[in-house]
């Protein structure tokens, strides 16, 4: 049995400790907002926070999560800054068909944690590899900047 610590809650999964953190969290414990894009890493859809820095989940081994904390799209919004990009992205309507938006979420949470005010090049930074096939990255941006407080942003 391994012990992960998601959201705050002690959770016993029974896995190999090579099997991706992916597939644990969607499979094993039913956190489905977690998203497989790709599985190789490159997309971002399955962007999960390990002790607040972000990872792709669907090439993380489950091993390495074991004694972090780890964070997903469903406990996020419980952060105070989680809370404010959440609402951000609601405001402005940023998903379109929604699918890259959890991990979209982890990336610019993960972001705002560490810089309480980006600017456009440190978003950029921090977003890259996090694709969304809509093309909504004017709304991402924007989100990012009215989470941060600049709502003319």
């Amino acid at each position: 049995m391994i012990s992960l610590d998601i959201n705050g809650k002690v959770h016993e999964v029974d896995a190999e400790r090579e099997t991706p953190l992916l597939w644990v969290l969607r499979d094993s414990l039913g956190m489905t907002g977690t998203k497989f894009g790709c599985g190789a890493a490159l997309c971002g859809a399955c962007t999960v926070h390990l002790d607040g820095r972000p990872v792709r989940s669907c090439s993380t081994p489950v091993a390495v999560a074991v004694g972090k904390k780890i964070a997903t799209i469903e406990g996020v919004g419980s952060t105070p800054v989680g809370a404010k990009v959440q609402a951000a992205w609601a405001e402005l309507d940023v998903p379109q068909c929604g699918y890259c938006q959890s991990g979209q979420i982890m990336s610019a949470a993960a972001l705002l944690a560490g810089k309480a005010d980006p600017s456009d090049a440190d978003i950029d930074q921090a977003m890259a590899g996090n694709i969304c096939r809509c093309g909504t990255y004017p709304r991402i941006r924007a989100a990012i900047h009215m989470a941060a407080g600049r709502k003319g942003a």
